[in-house]
């Protein structure tokens, strides 16, 4: 029998700038052998920081040290690249790196969900008459990989969904974190909402256009949701038959792995000193006849508030990093 380990990982802001605290050896040393622990086939990461050499493209040039020396420094990588396709994005790549073969990848930002339109009503803007409504555009794309493992072929869905903090508002905002009403601080909230929940809907779109090819076919969903699981985001990936109501959808059912371990192990996330599971990994029906389970490395997290408190930062990333394991029969192949 073969295992199939896939992990899912935020790095927080892997970057190399200059006179940054904590540096990037200091904070390798803390998450190379998070990596090791995880002996993955396949890596899904978020929040990887591109870096700029003159004469050369962005490149994810912090991750390739954070790998160098690893059995990842030989994997296939790809990650989300700038609408031209030149270069990866200043901040918060989705990466995906894989000991076997990437037949193909993708990005999605608003190919199967357009950016809805709304009307700001709390808005203050001096000078100008009423506000008109706006595009909400989420700030990530979804990343895809199709990954070829002898017979198998698995799907790979990287996501990142908006985080909770409120979206700004014109005119309603003190300084970076003082609203200067709550009714602002209100509708920035809903319209980080609106990004998650929208960036959601495209998601499930994409899995749907991949069950519509095959309903058998293996796929994973995992990332940064920055939802718990009966939050609207997972719902609406998920697609329970108690939510759609329709039996004949049983099959494109996603499945949270976390339902199998403790209660009291399901956060990869420490928050004003609560543990928190916004990290997932959601998998087709079809691949539970070979799931054999989930780990959540959380430890040592850390509470994320109080380096938003302070000035301080820590070393290693704020999110706990999570793998699955299949064990692959000769049926599965």
């Amino acid at each position: 029998m073969n295992k199939l380990r896939i992990a899912t990982f935020n790095l927080e802001n892997l970057d190399d700038k200059a006179n940054q605290k904590p540096t990037l050896e200091e904070r390798i040393a803390l998450i190379r052998p998070q990596l090791y622990r995880l002996d993955a086939d396949i890596l899904c990461f978020q929040e990887v920081n591109g870096q700029e050499q003159e004469g050369h493209p962005r490149r994810l040039l912090a991750l390739q040290e954070l790998i160098k020396g690893t059995q990842y420094a030989d994997y296939q990588i790809v990650s989300t690249m700038t609408e031209d396709g030149k270069q990866v994005y200043d901040e918060r790549n989705l990466v995906i790196l894989s000991r076997y073969d990437i037949l193909e990848y993708h990005q999605y930002k608003h190919d199967y969900a357009p950016a809805p339109h709304y009307l700001q009503v709390t808005a203050k803007t001096i000078g100008e008459g009423e506000n008109k409504s706006r595009k909400v555009s989420w700030e990530r794309p979804i990343l895809y990989a199709r990954i070829k493992i002898k017979d198998l072929t698995v799907d790979i869905i990287n996501v990142h969904l908006k985080s909770r903090i409120p979206s700004n508002i014109e005119g309603q905002k003190l300084n970076n974190y003082t609203w200067r009403t709550a009714s602002g601080f209100a509708e920035g909230f809903f319209i980080s909402s609106m990004k998650r929940v929208g960036q959601a809907l495209e998601t499930r779109i994409l899995i749907d256009n991949l069950f519509d090819e095959d309903e058998d076919r293996w796929i994973v969903v995992c990332g940064d949701f920055n939802a718990e699981l009966e939050e609207v985001p997972l719902a609406a990936i998920r697609g329970e038959v108690e939510d759609t109501g329709n039996s004949r959808l049983a099959k494109r059912v996603m499945v949270p792995c976390e339902l199998s371990i403790p209660e009291s192990s399901r956060f990869s996330l420490y928050h004003r000193g609560k543990g928190r599971m916004l990290d997932h990994f959601l998998v087709s029906r079809g691949m539970m006849g070979c799931y054999k389970g989930l780990e959540v490395h959380n430890e040592l997290l850390h509470d994320e508030s109080i380096a938003f408190a302070t000035e301080r930062k820590f070393p290693e990333s704020d999110h706990a990093p999570m793998i699955v394991e299949f064990e692959l029969h000769d049926g599965s192949l």
